[in-house]
């Protein structure tokens, strides 16, 4: 007996896309897939294009919320009705190919159970569906040029973003052993792959088997608005694998993402935030000389982040560009 799927789709004011995505789920080559949707409060059409998409298919679960609950609390309600072995967590403006959670499924079936997450390569799309590019550059052989971190990759989690979330599966044992995601912080995955990769093993899928919708108010770029909740979580999760690190390469590690996010501090105009990190920081290395000044001129409160939209607004049109070039979304600067 094939095991259950369990699709969890969040929506906020995702009108124009969320009934693509819920056809990309309905669509699939698989089955059995139970498909969860949540509403968190959208103020656009979205509650009624999801009304009209559940008159059509009556046995997907409708939550529908009164208020904003966040992301990952949102999340985590859907959780509480899961059904499924493997978990897909589904942002609304997104799309499946047909043959993914088949894909997952059999890559799932076949690993150990220290395997907690499946993920894939993606293809990124423009707000029409236009193809930008891909996450990993392609070969000529249309897999993925260059190694992809597979197996035990806490180190390169710790190091950089380089896992395209949306084409994650998870084991649902693993989620609720780590008690879903933590609803104290605003954005899920950073956190959820520090946790999981402490203990469990990923498994890299060399086909893209996601189409990611690029948005202009995506997250990558809410780090840098002023008086962003962002920078907080992330300094929560840094706490969290402070005290999860084991050896003194990955604290090395860790002490670089910290200054990493330090320069996002200042762009945001943060200098509560840049000293936390730099407290946390100390207790890894001595900070030095420029991350002391940088923390410094964030206390200065430099009114750097309205230069900084208009440069983000240039990047990501060049960014763009390069990416309908060949470059792969991993190597754009961000």
């Amino acid at each position: 007996m094939k095991p259950i799927v369990t699709v969890i789709c969040t929506c906020y004011n995702h009108g124009p896309f969320v009934r693509e995505s819920l056809l990309s789920v309905v669509r699939q080559t698989y089955s059995p897939i139970q498909l969860i949707v949540i509403d968190n409060a959208s103020t656009d059409e979205s509650r009624r294009v999801i009304q009209r998409f559940i008159d059509e298919y009556p046995e997907v679960v409708f939550l529908r919320n009164t208020h904003n609950m966040g992301l990952c609390k949102a999340f985590n309600q859907g959780l509480g009705e899961a059904a499924g072995k493997y978990v897909i967590d589904l942002a609304a403006d997104d799309v499946m190919p047909p043959n993914r959670i088949e894909k997952q499924v059999q890559a799932f079936e076949s690993l150990s159970k220290d395997y907690a997450v499946v993920f894939s390569n993606a293809a990124y799309i423009d707000p029409l569906g236009v193809k930008l590019g891909f996450h990993y550059a392609l070969g000529p052989t249309g897999h993925a040029h260059g190694r992809v971190p597979t197996g035990d990759v806490y180190k390169e989690i710790l190091r950089r973003y380089f896992i395209c979330t949306p084409t994650i599966m998870m084991r649902k044992s693993v989620l609720m052993k780590l008690g879903g995601y933590d609803e104290n912080l605003s954005y899920e995955d950073f956190d959820f792959f520090i946790r999981s990769a402490h203990d469990y093993k990923y498994h890299f899928i060399d086909e893209v088997l996601m189409y990611k919708r690029v948005l202009n108010d995506s997250l990558a770029m809410q780090f840098y608005q002023v008086g962003n909740s962002m920078l907080r979580s992330s300094w929560e999760v840094c706490n969290k694998a402070y005290d999860l690190s084991r050896s003194q390469e990955e604290y090395d590690i860790l002490a670089n993402r910290i200054r990493e996010f330090i320069k996002k501090c200042f762009v945001a105009e943060d200098p509560e935030q840049a000293l936390a990190f730099r407290k946390l920081l100390n207790y890894i290395e001595d900070p030095g000389w420029k991350t002391d000044l940088l923390v410094l001129l964030c206390r200065l409160h430099l009114p750097v982040n309205w230069l900084y939209r208009h440069y983000a607004k240039w990047r990501n049109h060049r960014n763009l560009t390069l990416m309908q070039q060949g470059v792969p979304f991993v190597q754009l600067e961000r």
